[in-house]
């Protein structure tokens, strides 16, 4: 299983923060109504989810083969950023100083981008950003 794969499944597994994304936990290219449907009403608006990408690996020690990769975690609600906040929190208590898999030593969280906005679903967005410290 895969770095994202393995996130994934952690944060779908996770009854409480299943109850606040109401949308799911996705592993895909970007949130839209073809490539996510459940991510969205009968209305087409959006539900409460989140959007897991896993960006470039950076080498890190201690061996040859260690990787230092970033993980993506985007947090979606049609409005207000009550729902994305409590989720953010929940994937924090999930993730952070984890081993999430085999491959994996751990997952350190970096940083948060609050409160911001997604022009194309227009709906809130927030991030957060984690650091896994894994073999290639």
């Amino acid at each position: 299983m895969g770095l994202r794969d393995a996130i994934v499944t952690i944060l779908q597994t996770d009854t409480a923060l299943m109850a606040l994304l109401t949308g799911g936990v996705h592993a895909a290219t970007e949130i839209s109504r073809q490539n996510t449907p459940g991510a969205f009403d009968a209305n087409s608006e959006i539900k409460p989810c989140a959007l897991v990408r896993v960006g470039s690996d950076v080498q890190t020690g201690p061996y040859a083969t260690s990787a230092r990769t970033a993980i993506e975690v985007y947090f979606y609600q049609r409005d207000g950023y009550d729902t994305i906040e409590a989720a953010m929190a929940r994937t924090l208590a999930l993730l952070n100083r984890v081993k999430v898999a085999d491959h994996v030593w751990d997952v350190q969280w970096s940083d948060d981008i609050n409160e911001q906005g997604d022009e194309a679903l227009q709906c809130s967005l927030g991030m957060s950003r984690y650091y896994a410290t894994r073999m290639k």
